[in-house]
């Protein structure tokens, strides 16, 4: 499921991470990359132990926590610190690539299988050209550019890359989440089934409707998930 998160920042939130970004460390992103992405990989990262990256870390998780979707469409088990990357200048693109399955958290040794990838938009639009997530679906392509505070779920098995960024400068968060439905097809019609529900008691309050599917949701869930 590729599924757009909407506001996952303010944009007073985002307003404080660019000022936090100001001053911050970049170092190269290749650091951090598997084998196979470290050919193709052409950004900057701040580090992860930084104070900029562990205040930004701390927000964006706290952004995460609150927002109405974002729980029912991943059902997280596990996130992965969430990272910076920027790209502009001559480091301005990142090829084409799967994230590895299992990422490893610097420091605390947190193993995480990398069901869901997920990008962050923090630049405005507006402020650079180029820089699109660009995602495989089969034999098409979806090219993703956000609002910034915006961010965008995909499944982390899928082939994408960012086009090069020609003009100012495309800062994101990135990170992963390890669901407890490890397949994408029944967190979808989780999320659905959900969403349902949620319209249905909208319309009609706790009916018997809604009552009934809210037990098959609970149910399946209980049957697909692993805690």
């Amino acid at each position: 499921m590729i599924f757009h998160l909407k506001n996952v920042l303010d944009q007073t939130g985002i307003a404080t991470i660019l000022d936090t970004l100001n001053d911050a460390p970049w170092s190269a992103g290749r650091e951090s990359a598997g084998r196979q992405a470290y050919a193709v990989k052409n950004n900057e990262q701040l580090p992860h132990d930084s104070q900029a990256m562990i205040a930004i870390r701390k927000q964006v998780l706290a952004g995460l926590d609150v927002h109405p979707q974002f729980f029912s469409a991943t059902l997280p088990r596990r996130v992965f610190p969430p990272r910076v990357n920027r790209y502009s200048g001559e480091t301005n693109s990142f090829g084409a690539h799967v994230d590895n399955a299992i990422r490893f958290a610097p420091d605390t040794g947190l193993r995480v299988r990398t069901d869901i990838s997920c990008t962050l938009f923090l630049a405005p639009p507006e402020s650079y050209d180029g820089g699109e997530l660009i995602i495989c679906e089969g034999q098409f392509e979806r090219h993703v550019k956000l609002a910034a505070g915006d961010a965008i779920i995909y499944p982390g098995t899928s082939v994408h890359r960012v086009a090069p960024v020609t003009r100012g400068q495309r800062l994101a968060c990135f990170f992963w989440i390890e669901s407890m439905v490890r397949e994408d097809d029944r967190r979808q019609l989780l999320f659905e089934l959900d969403q349902t529900i949620m319209s249905l008691r909208d319309t009609n309050g706790e009916d018997s409707h809604a009552v009934s599917l809210t037990g098959t949701y609970h149910n399946l869930l209980r049957m697909w998930s692993n805690t």
